[in-house]
């Protein structure tokens, strides 16, 4: 019963601690965004969704040069150059670290936490919309004897299971918004 009370009287701790956590995914992946290895990786995503896919030059052209994670090879890396690849890739990191910004700082600022969550929630929308638009999200037919098919859905490929999590960021930037909403009706 102890333990109850004691969950119950902490949980505006746990929506900081919420923030907090959004706050440091948002950030450590946005950083990501400005190196080469996470611009390459995150191609296929972009160059399949009609979200996005306008900012790149050539998205359709993106399988004949896609970089494996830590790979470097430079007609790649030109073609990423000119496609527009890493650019949007910095742009992209530095609006991710802005909204993951934007939800700590709700500890403080509820109009600014209240933002932070929404973008945070619609942020992860458009990253789970990749499970329908992006084919690199599913386990691809690769043949062999396998009485029953294990490719396609239900089967999240390594890309599909980092895009699955993003209901976690969803529901949090929800939580969290929907703290900094009541808190501002009080007001």
């Amino acid at each position: 019963m102890n333990m109850l009370i004691t969950l119950a009287k902490l949980q505006s701790q746990f929506f900081n601690l919420m923030r907090i956590a959004i706050f440091i995914v948002m950030v450590w992946i946005g950083g990501l965004k400005a190196f080469q290895y996470e611009a390459d990786g995150i191609v296929p995503f972009v160059a399949n969704s009609p979200l996005m896919s306008f900012f790149y030059g050539n998205p359709n052209e993106y399988k004949d040069h896609k970089n494996k994670e830590g790979e470097i090879v430079e007609k790649n890396i030109k073609w990423n150059t000119q496609n527009g690849t890493y650019s949007f890739s910095y742009m992209l990191g530095g609006i991710i670290v802005i909204i993951g910004s934007l939800t700590l700082f709700g500890i403080f600022n509820n109009h600014l936490g209240l933002i932070g969550g929404l973008l945070t929630a619609g942020m992860a929308l458009v990253t789970l919309s990749f499970l329908i638009t992006t084919p690199e999200t599913w386990v691809p037919n690769l043949g062999g004897d396998m009485p029953t098919p294990q490719y396609g859905f239900p089967y999240l490929s390594a890309a599909g299971r980092l895009v699955i999590k993003d209901i976690i960021m969803m529901a949090g930037g929800l939580i969290v918004a929907s703290d900094c909403a009541k808190k501002l009706l009080k007001d």
